[in-house]
């Protein structure tokens, strides 16, 4: 990842960190995702439709608001599986499951943070970011 300051606007390193976190979650130690695909395949465009939505789902958990749109890298995938009318269905899941894999561990953080009573909220948020 480069970083944040590579960016035009650094915000967008969360989302792009988050993205590239959703595709580490899919490894067969974590959620076991088929991670097979190759570029232009029906799997690889399943698996950047579940790290897309998992970048969506924590950056609206942790309140990040990225300038770059998701919908519109997601829309790009489902171009590719638009003869699958359950591929957005399995992939908000398994997106799902991803976000919260990745959130448990801002719990983990926050809890320890929590005992130490010496950060504010808004702090905490950027622990986990």
């Amino acid at each position: 990842m480069p970083r944040p300051d590579a960016y035009f606007e650094p915000i967008n390193w969360h989302r792009t960190a988050l993205h590239e976190l959703g595709h580490w979650t899919g490894a067969a130690q974590r959620l076991d995702r088929d991670l097979s695909g190759s570029f232009g395949s029906k799997k690889y465009a399943q698996e950047e439709l579940v790290a897309e939505i998992t970048s969506a789902f924590v950056c609206a958990s942790l309140g990040i608001v990225p300038t770059v749109r998701h919908a519109d890298y997601i829309g790009s995938w489902l171009e590719v599986l638009r003869e699958d009318d359950r591929a957005i269905v399995r992939a908000a899941s398994a997106a799902s499951k991803a976000a919260d894999y990745l959130l448990a561990f801002c719990r983990e953080s926050n809890e320890g943070l929590e005992s130490s009573n010496h950060l504010l909220v808004s702090d905490r948020q950027e622990t986990c970011a």
